[in-house]
């Protein structure tokens, strides 16, 4: 059943496999203010759920994510109090994705960029269509990877291999991310996306809850550890780097 209306995305609970669907495939559901806002709720509200056992993540339309809302980044670069609030946006949705006490599968689609290829990196199992399009590309229009980036792929892909795309921004294909690491599963068509993560989500659903959660907040600790070093760090960075006028510049010119 739906838990409540939201504007940016759709949830449906009171079965073990609860479902949180991105919904703005028009804004090729990129997130702003509002979709992080609702995205946190809606993961709190998973948390506080005592049906689910497993999150699966999806998506509306054609792209998976597009990441981080443009015109909310050429606001920040004058106001210092958009910036300490996507910092803490940022920081909430971190922690609430890394603590959710169940499973999350992600049913990647399409493409996923920047934030949208964060959250799937944070995801615990990632099912991929064969060529969806992954990348960060916070560096190309000028920006520093801080929202979480740097752990979700150095966690799945080892730090050299982090580096190289976050560095450069360049894209891959989900069978290249799992030849890395950063996808765990694929589909032929992103028809069969979200099937295989229902059927993936039902395999765990059935398994003793006290195993399944207790694998899981370890793994979180793992995460958080690596958050510890370089999340805050990251968002820092990446606040100031909206300041600089290369990246309204780069947005202009992409929007041209």
């Amino acid at each position: 059943m739906p838990d409540k209306t939201y504007t940016t995305l759709t949830l449906q609970l009171g079965e073990p496999l609860a479902h949180l669907r991105l919904n703005r495939p028009a804004l090729l559901n990129r997130f702003d203010e509002i979709a992080h806002v609702e995205f946190i709720q809606a993961l709190n509200a998973v948390a506080n759920d005592k049906t689910a056992r497993v999150l699966i993540l999806s998506a509306e339309g054609k792209v998976f994510s597009a990441g981080g809302d443009f015109d909310e980044i050429i606001a920040a670069a004058n106001s210092s109090e958009i910036r300490s609030k996507m910092t803490w946006l940022a920081r909430t949705l971190f922690n609430a994705l890394t603590d959710l006490p169940v499973p999350v599968i992600a049913a990647v689609q399409g493409a996923a960029a920047g934030l949208g290829t964060t959250i799937m990196s944070l995801c615990d199992v990632v099912v991929a269509s064969r060529t969806a399009r992954i990348s960060d590309p916070h560096v190309t229009i000028g920006l520093v990877a801080g929202d979480g980036g740097i752990i979700g792929w150095t966690q799945s892909v080892g730090i050299n291999r982090a580096k190289r795309y976050l560095l450069t921004g360049e894209a891959i294909t989900a069978e290249q991310a799992y030849q890395m690491g950063l996808v765990t599963d694929l589909t032929d068509s992103p028809d069969g996306v979200l099937p295989r993560a229902r059927e993936i989500g039902e395999l765990i659903a059935h398994l003793p809850v006290a195993g399944v959660e207790g694998t899981k907040r370890a793994f979180a600790r793992l995460t958080h550890e690596k958050a510890n070093l370089v999340l805050e760090l990251g968002l820092a960075y990446e606040m100031e780097s909206m300041t600089r006028p290369d990246v309204q510049n780069t947005i202009n010119q992409l929007r041209r």
